[in-house]
């Protein structure tokens, strides 16, 4: 199966321990196929203490604050959320919350405090150890190898992220370096990237042939397995724009990097199909508060937690 594009810190480590765990997280989160709202508040509130914390705010403070919310997605001040104004809130959501972890750990990482993560920091914090691999030596073992070619593809990252003569990044360096497809210097770097490890004819394109990797349909199949139609499909009709059989690398962009503006629409018009009691193609404030769990599980108030964030609900975002 083909491994997503997308620049990853942890790497395989990640990627072994997520597909291990997967099966049980699907179990908590559909048991016997019912969906359990709770569990994304789990899940995305960041844990059980965070869990507790919302249930502790009374229901006049959490009317409060929700109403707080929706005044400032309606940016038009029209009385009404559109499907636009909720998914630029959801976007905005992802993009803050995604910058907040980023400093969070940039205090993890900067081991000595001295207002910058160096690469030796970085190793200590990932793997409490600094490694140094040969660029230029391939490893015998495959998973070793398929390691080393990770932490080298950080490694480069970290090195562009790195715009000054300093050895150690900063604050806005490190951002560019955890999520290099928020900062526009990055761009170039992440179609590099995605192209050093796609594509394999070196023509500066993406065929689906490269795209589905090292796929070859089994002689005996009369078809292709589910999962190669679906990524034919996504290659045929989502990214390949201009129809011509291979992904040029702004199409390969869309691609490596996460669509948050595809997830945040999809959000926006859920909830509208969902609360919008008039037909309208909009939501009132009277519709959310209605229908207020099941805003409170959303993604446009990040599960409740913008609740508890002031920069959402304060009066002056």
């Amino acid at each position: 199966m083909r491994l997503d594009p997308r620049p990853a810190a942890l790497g395989l480590l990640l990627l072994c321990a997520a597909t291990a765990g997967a099966g049980d997280a699907e179990e908590l989160h559909y048991p016997h196929g019912e969906h359990r709202a709770d569990y994304d508040r789990e899940a995305l509130l960041g844990g059980q203490e965070e869990v507790d914390e919302y249930v502790k705010l009374s229901p006049e403070e959490q009317h409060k604050r929700l109403k707080s919310i929706i005044k400032k997605i309606d940016l038009d001040s029209d009385g009404f959320l559109t499907e636009s104004e909720l998914s630029s809130w959801i976007q905005m959501s992802f993009k803050h919350y995604a910058m907040q972890e980023a400093k969070q750990q940039f205090v993890e990482y900067d081991k000595n405090s001295d207002g910058s993560v160096s690469w030796d920091e970085y190793n200590i914090q990932m793997y409490d150890r600094v490694i140094d691999f040969d660029e230029n030596m391939a490893l015998d073992d495959a998973e070793e190898e398929s390691f080393r070619q990770l932490h080298l593809k950080d490694k480069k990252r970290f090195e562009k992220a790195n715009q000054d003569s300093s050895p150690g990044l900063n604050l806005e360096e490190f951002i560019a370096f955890e999520h290099p497809e928020e900062v526009d210097y990055m761009t170039e770097f992440v179609i590099q990237e995605a192209l050093d490890e796609h594509d394999k004819n070196g023509d500066g394109f993406v065929s689906l042939e490269e795209f589905l990797g090292d796929y070859r349909r089994d002689p005996t199949a009369t078809e292709d397995p589910e999962w190669i139609l679906v990524e034919k499909d996504r290659f045929q009709n989502d990214y390949d724009k201009d129809a011509d059989g291979r992904l040029d690398p702004q199409e390969l962009l869309s691609w490596v990097v996460p669509n948050n503006q595809g997830i945040a629409q999809e959000e926006a018009l859920h909830l509208i199909d969902e609360m919008d009691l008039n037909s309208d193609k909009k939501l009132s404030e009277a519709e959310i508060l209605e229908n207020q769990d099941l805003f409170l599980t959303s993604e446009a108030t990040d599960y409740g937690r913008q609740l508890h964030d002031e920069y959402f609900y304060h009066d002056e975002l």
